[in-house]
């Protein structure tokens, strides 16, 4: 069982909404578009919701520390792969998003091991602003205009270098811990 206060429902919640998100998607449901966009976009807002509620009451938990970014990388991942599958994104797109979201996964369950809590930068919050954009404008706009386009190339570009950012700050917090220990002679 997990700590129920709400930011944790709200993840749970996130989590139980991608499946939906699938299924309005995939299955030949009435407007099956909108109602992939609202769950998505309802999915979406939770994860604004969440991190501030528990900061704001200081009901910050090892579950929310691990479960938020699972179910952000299992609603992104998931809505990807459903786009592709529908023709609707190129797969190149979705395989260089999804191959930074799980590196930075294992990254991170590295450095949690190690004793390092990498905390989401500003870059990486506006990638996900714009992971989050991208896949509500191929939801909901059919064909592919040119500023949907644009969009799409620059979240990419922004996914990679949050990504390499990442991972040099990592490297950087890593070094400066080993260099404590050290200094500290344990």
């Amino acid at each position: 069982m997990f700590p129920a206060n709400l930011p944790n429902v709200l993840t749970v919640l996130r989590i139980m909404l991608v499946p939906a998100l699938v299924v309005a998607l995939l299955g030949n449901t009435p407007a099956g578009d909108v109602l992939a966009a609202v769950v998505f976009a309802l999915a979406s807002v939770t994860d604004f919701v969440d991190g501030r509620l528990a900061r704001a009451r200081d009901s910050i938990t090892t579950f929310g520390q691990l479960m938020d970014p699972l179910a952000d990388k299992l609603l992104i991942v998931a809505a990807l792969i459903s786009l592709v599958s529908l023709h609707r994104l190129a797969a190149w797109i979705a395989m260089v998003i999804i191959t930074r979201e799980l590196g930075v996964t294992v990254l991170r369950m590295a450095a949690t091991q190690a004793g390092v809590v990498m905390a989401a930068s500003a870059f990486g919050k506006l990638k996900t602003c714009l992971q989050i954009a991208s896949i509500l404008a191929v939801i909901t706009v059919h064909g592919q205009p040119p500023w949907v386009s644009a969009l799409l190339y620059v979240t990419v570009l922004v996914t990679v270098l949050s990504g390499v950012d990442y991972f040099f700050g990592l490297r950087r917090r890593l070094q400066r811990a080993a260099a404590r220990r050290v200094g500290s002679g344990t």
